[in-house]
């Protein structure tokens, strides 16, 4: 008799991460995957009706309020959606006794060391948008679920609003294209997230309870905004991109200058292999589009 297949949870399943999860997650699991129309993480009544008309094994919390800049005017609801809801998703969990994976940010780092940010380094976020993503963090902490949180950074696809996607855009249009230059950090496709959160869970939920605790997951490498465009449109000759300062484009929300993570915890635990952040993008760029937001559902697995 084959064991039972583990029933996944899985919340913002429409966004750049959550859309992958939604398709590779169901080779370890019956995954019930909502989007913000089924399951409004600002409503925490509907967070523990869900969870608790789900049972679920595990819980993939993919959702997040990602708007860094406008954040800073709409703090309240950054914090219900980063934090309270988190509260409520490790609450339930526990409740459940059900395995909680968490996605957080290397903003919550202020970026003020130059060599990498390893999981024991001090926090302290620069901005609303990661003083959120730190609470949801410190929620989970004090609520004793058993959860996998993991940190990671520049996280693009070729769907949504992401960086990659907005170079692009602009290079349809634009000559010239004027990128910070003074900020570093690590891109990461969501698919090889998505893949390697997968490639983890494939452990099994008792291995992943002995594990529980605080990653980073990012590719190896590092490089600026401006580095980072550069690689996205190498094959537009016509399209300079310039080098600026963040001085030169002030914006609400201040950005940590240096927030390399160091995977190398994460790697070493669930051996999973480390990219180097060129090869994923080049992955990306050339590989079969983004998976559609199909499999959407209250009630019915994905599979």
């Amino acid at each position: 008799m084959h064991p039972r297949r583990p029933r996944i949870l899985l919340t913002g399943a429409s966004g750049q991460l959550g859309r992958e999860l939604a398709k590779w997650v169901r080779s370890v699991g019956d995954c019930i995957a909502c989007d913000r129309a089924t399951l409004d993480l600002a409503d925490h009544a509907a967070i523990a009706a869900k969870v608790r008309s789900v049972a679920p094994d595990v819980i993939i919390n993919a959702a997040a309020y990602t708007a860094v800049d406008r954040a800073e005017d709409e703090r309240d609801k950054a914090f219900a959606i980063n934090a309270h809801a988190v509260g409520v998703l490790a609450d339930e969990a526990k409740r459940a006794n059900a395995l909680l994976v968490h996605y957080s940010t290397d903003y919550v780092f202020d970026g003020e060391r130059e060599h990498p940010y390893d999981e024991a380094a001090p926090v302290n976020p620069q901005n609303v948008y990661g003083a959120s993503k730190l609470a949801g963090e410190q929620a989970i902490a004090s609520s004793g679920a058993r959860a996998i949180v993991m940190r990671t950074s520049w996280v693009y696809a070729r769907h949504g609003a992401n960086f990659l996607m907005t170079m692009q855009r602009l290079a349809r249009t634009r000559p010239e294209i004027r990128v910070v230059a003074d900020q570093r950090g690590v891109p990461n496709w969501s698919r090889w997230l998505a893949r390697s959160t997968v490639q983890m869970l494939g452990n099994g939920i008792a291995d992943l309870r002995e594990r529980s605790g605080l990653y980073h997951l990012s590719a190896r490498g590092s490089t600026t905004w401006h580095g980072f465009a550069s690689a996205i449109l190498a094959d537009q000759p016509n399209v300079r991109v310039t080098p600026i300062t963040t001085a030169d484009y002030p914006t609400p929300a201040r950005r940590p200058r240096h927030s390399v993570l160091d995977a190398s915890h994460f790697a070493r635990t669930f051996d999973v292999v480390l990219p180097d952040w060129q090869m994923l993008l080049n992955q990306c760029l050339h590989e079969a589009g983004e998976p559609d937001a199909a499999g959407l559902s209250t009630s019915r697995n994905i599979g």
